[in-house]
């Protein structure tokens, strides 16, 4: 993760589906913002998963006016300590000199979807970043997405970045219909959309995790000809535990060719989170030791 830290401020907001809320930043800070950009060999300017760590109290109060980027890396979420929240960056419009950052937003739940529903034009956010890790290649025989709410603003900003000729699957894993976000595809792409019947924190286990309604959606999606590039973020569990191992191994896609990712996890905070990947990581590798 890139210890930069940005300072910008709320331009406006905008409410894109029942549980999504679109926050556009800018301001002077935006000459301060470096895009990661892509290469020759890819379909974008910029990496379509560039994310940033927006820095929060968690009491909602207003941050320190100083705060030192290193010290923010790993925050423990202790109360009176910043705590930060990962965000893809929707879409970088260097033109109209702003940031979108679309949110999750499930009424009071968590701590950056109710800022997001309540944010107004003149706030100032403080983030570390961008990082990066993903472009779609130009050259791939056909691409494979597969995300929920949290991965699909990759999803759909990648998907945007695609040559019109391209070939290839997505399935959007979202609470209902009133979730389906206009996405701009080419034609030779087809969007599934998966309705698991509530909120992804909320649902039972019948449709979560191990359960979750988007493993077997790609599981039984057609295999075409030639390797693909994928793209699966979501919940660690359905994501981590069941399509890694069906892309990577049953499939034989090759680890330059597979971004796959938990974006979080069910009942555990960011902090949580991580200290679950790195125990999964130091577990993975006393295995293959």
């Amino acid at each position: 993760m890139a210890k930069r830290l940005n300072t910008m401020q709320v331009l406006r907001t905008e409410r894109i589906g029942r549980h999504f809320v679109r926050v556009y930043l800018g301001g002077d800070g935006f000459d301060d913002f470096t895009p990661v950009r892509g290469r020759d060999d890819v379909t974008a300017d910029w990496d379509t998963d560039m994310y940033v760590k927006i820095a929060f109290m968690p009491d909602g109060s207003e941050l320190p006016a100083e705060l030192d980027p290193a010290a923010l890396r790993g925050g423990s979420g202790e109360p009176g300590t910043p705590v930060l929240r990962t965000y893809t960056v929707r879409r970088y419009d260097p033109a109209a000199r702003e940031l979108a950052i679309d949110f999750v937003v499930h009424g009071d739940e968590g701590l950056a979807g109710p800022w997001a529903a309540r944010a107004q034009p003149g706030e100032t956010v403080r983030f570390l970043g961008p990082g990066s890790g993903y472009r779609p290649r130009a050259d791939a025989p056909w691409h494979l997405f597969a995300c929920d709410e949290a991965g699909l603003p990759a999803v759909a900003a990648a998907l945007e970045a695609l040559p019109t000729d391209a070939k290839g699957q997505a399935f959007i894993e979202v609470a209902g219909p009133e979730d389906e976000l206009e996405l701009t595809v080419p034609e030779g792409v087809a969007v599934s959309w998966i309705h698991r019947g509530g909120d992804a924190g909320e649902v039972g286990d019948d449709v979560a995790g191990d359960n979750s309604p988007l493993i077997e959606a790609v599981r039984s999606a057609p295999w075409w000809d030639g390797e693909p590039q994928v793209f699966i973020h979501g919940e660690a569990q359905a994501v981590m535990h069941n399509l890694r191992g069906y892309i990577r191994k049953t499939r034989g896609v090759g680890a330059g060719n597979a971004s796959i990712s938990g974006y979080w996890r069910r009942g555990r905070t960011e902090e949580g989170f991580r200290q679950w990947k790195a125990d999964l990581r130091k577990a993975e590798e006393s295995a293959t030791a």
